[in-house]
């Protein structure tokens, strides 16, 4: 968020050595904290009382959380919430040698790409015992999303907060002085051979600095003042969440063998292979920015910058791109694929419990809370992102109507079943560490693509 969410590079690394670590010192797996909690216990929120420290990433929720932690306040004061903010790139680091210093927070905002490790490390709290026990139902959220947070064993280690989706955000102005008309990009198609109707308004955008268009004689492509399409924030690493996936996913390739917990990864198939490929062609006509162009830059900034005619992000992105200085900015969906059908990851945040909490009753409480209407409803009011709850995500889709932004390129991604779920399997930081140096040789042509065969095998080997 703040455009962070699907970066899973740095943040990443540097956990399985932690990973070791934890092992090593046990952990947080003592059952500190009383009232339950432990395996398989039910955690007695009734006695819940005192100071629930609360982390997050994202800048941009922490109003609408803030205002949820003083309703619960006012619903139990016994109860204060304390709640910490820290960018993405500390965040993951700062967690993890909090569990190993034994100060990490009561509860946190979780990631599908982490937690399976923080489960397997006895980091997390199971917390079906204490929903149940309460009456909370799991099945109240948006199709499948609760699910996502179930271990292998099946205990569930996190409560849904939100989800999102990829679009397609464009710059008004551009298009239009294109003479591309706006209904055009919700039909737009590509294919890996030559791009299709997409890549042909891609290059119809971009505009070197004397004016002339990629699809134009004399396009001097090392002299880009527009790039047809951004790229956010690098290569994508082993997920491409808002840089390729769409493309994949509607090239009909899937990341695993099966999702979630898959144990086998597909980056040596033709379909993956041939999208990267094309995606590269990209960068290698000028249509696209370079992944050592955008490495450690932020995209809105770029995009608010006049540097991009259209950038791929994901819904979470909405309120930053759109509220540019000076821009008129519209929302497509992605491009349809050879598969006949658009695509887009579908992915979602939760709310964990660290199993080392000393104040358990009142971090379930207030998991509880968090993942209730009465939150949730607070912050889908507010516009930043989709809440889980369906109720809540009606009022976020309403809400930004009524700042004149229409979010149904989002929504029906969902609503159409056009989504794939994020990957979600063990060794997510080793196979970071071999796939995003492994995607950014490729991209930046250091390697062919037929390396990511090679370093498919080594990930495959972690399963072994």
């Amino acid at each position: 968020m703040a455009g962070t969410r699907k970066k899973l590079g740095a943040a990443l690394v540097g956990l399985a050595a932690l990973s070791l670590t934890l092992t090593a010192c046990g952990g947080g797996s003592s059952d500190s904290g009383g009232s339950g909690g432990g395996d398989g216990d039910a955690i007695d929120t009734s006695t819940a009382s005192g100071e629930v420290s609360y982390w997050l990433w994202d800048a941009n929720q922490l109003p609408a959380y803030q205002a949820c932690a003083d309703a619960f306040h006012t619903a139990n004061p016994n109860v204060t919430i304390k709640i910490t903010q820290t960018g993405w790139d500390d965040y993951w680091s700062k967690l993890t040698n909090g569990f190993v210093a034994g100060d990490a927070p009561d509860v946190f905002t979780d990631h599908l790409a982490k937690f399976g490790e923080f489960a397997n490390q006895d980091q997390l709290v199971d917390l079906d015992p204490t929903l149940a026990k309460d009456g909370i139902d799991p099945n109240q959220y948006q199709t499948g999303l609760a699910d996502l947070w179930k271990s292998e064993d099946g205990k569930r280690y996190g409560l849904p907060k939100d989800f999102d989706t990829v679009g397609l955000f464009y710059n008004k102005k551009f298009v239009e002085a294109a003479g591309i008309n706006e209904s055009d990009l919700a039909t737009l198609s590509w294919n890996p051979t030559d791009g299709g109707t997409y890549e042909k308004t891609i290059a119809h955008l971009t505009q070197d600095t004397s004016g002339r268009r990629g699809d134009e004689p004399g396009f001097d492509k090392s002299k880009i003042k527009v790039y047809g399409l951004g790229l956010d924030g690098g290569s994508g690493g082993p997920n491409g969440q808002t840089q390729w996936s769409m493309y994949t996913g509607s090239n009909g390739w899937t990341h695993t063998d099966k999702n979630p917990w898959g144990t086998h990864y597909n980056y040596d198939q033709p379909q993956f292979q041939q999208t990267i490929a094309w995606f590269k062609t990209l960068i290698d006509k000028g249509y696209m920015p370079s992944v050592a162009a955008v490495t450690g830059q932020d995209q809105s900034s770029i995009f608010g910058a006049g540097k991009y005619a259209m950038t791929t992000s994901g819904s979470w992105s909405t309120n930053q791109l759109f509220g540019a200085k000076g821009l008129d900015v519209g929302l497509a969906p992605t491009p349809t694929g050879p598969s006949g059908q658009r695509a887009s990851m579908y992915n979602g945040l939760a709310d964990s419990i660290w199993i080392g909490s000393k104040n358990k009753p009142a971090a379930a409480k207030w998991v509880e809370f968090l993942g209730s209407a009465a939150c949730q409803d607070i912050v889908g009011e507010k516009a930043i992102v989709f809440p889980a709850i369906p109720s809540a995500t009606d009022k976020a889709v309403a809400a930004w109507k009524a700042k004149g932004i229409d979010v149904t390129p989002f929504t029906d991604q969902v609503t159409n079943k056009t989504t794939f779920l994020f990957p979600i399997t063990d060794h997510a930081s080793e196979i970071n560490n071999i796939m995003t140096p492994a995607m950014d040789n490729v991209l930046s042509g250091k390697a062919d693509v037929s390396s990511l065969t090679e370093a498919n095998t080594q990930v495959n080997q972690l399963f072994q």
